[in-house]
């Protein structure tokens, strides 16, 4: 029996290393978890203005891509489109940043929300209004008396502005999120966004030349659309998660234009994942078309920048023909006020 057992213990020594090594690891386990890395991001979530589409090719790439989490963020897009008010969902504290109109934005913040742009991604308005030349409208007053079709809403605000401007009275027609009503003559003049129903139209089989299009940035009216916007307690109670969404979502949108097609393949994904029909060479132009309205304005070409031009053009126009009392002095209403000067 002694010698069963000398010969037993070397065996028994190893199990005992072992069995030390194993409490050791499950010790490690319980003080720093497999997932500590993944714990360490930050939950934040955004709501875009619309469903998923390539004018939101930015945010769809930069989580697919890991480019949120590897900045420190656990981002989850929730869902949008009818019946989803992203600056509600702000100011109820459902969503933490969100896409917005300067024009609504300004609204809510003249209703006492207190919003903040922390980047301005389109830069140039995409909004026109679209005629055929056989009605004979070439110009806005051009437009008084006939039929036009507008959208409800804060995407109403743009042309109405430039209706007032120009003092003339369009007999309105509530128009839907389709072109339908203008393809079948329903109405003399439809609104329409440059990256999206202009190409449909276009695909419908109308040539651009039996079109008459009239952007509204080209009357003065540069109401500039798509920004990235928080609340205000928000930024203040993590600056660094507002810094790190905006510098992933400007990554992620470099990375879309760098690498197209990937990018579509990303967003007919989650176009697919939502049920919605994809075309891709629709897609294909949308995304080309957010490459032109996001190129930098100002001098010092910084990306995500609002002009303050812009900003106080826009501020006047909407408190003029009374959308709004009044607005906030840009320095309060953009985060990094100072960045284009940089």
């Amino acid at each position: 029996m002694s010698k069963m057992w000398r010969k037993s213990r070397p065996h028994r020594k190893k199990h005992s290393i072992t069995a030390l090594m194993y409490v050791l690891f499950i010790s490690c386990v319980v003080a720093f978890p497999l997932g500590a890395a993944e714990a360490q991001l930050k939950n934040a979530s955004l709501m875009p203005m619309w469903s998923p589409q390539a004018q939101f090719a930015g945010y769809y790439v930069a989580l697919d891509k890991g480019i949120y989490a590897r900045l420190g963020i656990d981002l989850k897009i929730l869902r949008a489109g009818p019946g989803c008010s992203p600056a509600e969902a702000l100011e109820k504290g459902t969503a933490d940043f969100a896409i917005l109109w300067l024009t609504t934005a300004l609204q809510h913040r003249s209703a006492g929300t207190e919003l903040v742009n922390l980047a301005q991604i389109i830069q140039r308005s995409s909004m026109i209004l679209i005629s055929k030349k056989t009605a004979g409208i070439k110009t806005i007053e051009d437009m008084d008396g006939k039929k036009v079709g507008l959208w409800e809403g804060y995407v109403s605000i743009p042309p109405r502005a430039l209706f007032a401007e120009h003092r003339i009275k369009v007999r309105e027609v509530r128009q839907s999120h389709t072109v339908n009503l203008f393809l079948r003559g329903g109405i003399d003049v439809t609104s329409a966004m440059w990256f999206n129903e202009y190409h449909t139209i276009l695909n419908s089989g109308i040539d651009p030349d039996e079109l008459n299009v009239i952007f509204l940035r080209d009357q003065g009216m540069n109401f500039l659309e798509d920004g990235i916007y928080t609340m205000e307690k928000t930024l203040h109670r993590d600056p660094a998660l507002a810094a790190a969404f905006v510098d992933a979502s400007l990554e992620g949108w470099r990375y879309a234009f760098d690498h197209p097609d990937e990018a579509l393949d990303i967003v007919i994904k989650y176009m697919r994942e939502a049920h919605l029909p994809a075309n891709r060479m629709h897609q294909k132009w949308m995304l080309e078309r957010m490459r032109d309205l996001m190129k930098p304005v100002n001098p010092q070409g910084t990306t995500g920048y609002l002009i303050k031009q812009d900003y106080e053009a826009v501020g006047r126009a909407t408190q003029k023909h009374g959308l709004i009392r009044s607005y906030p002095d840009y320095n309060e209403f953009v985060w990094r006020a100072d960045a284009g000067e940089e």
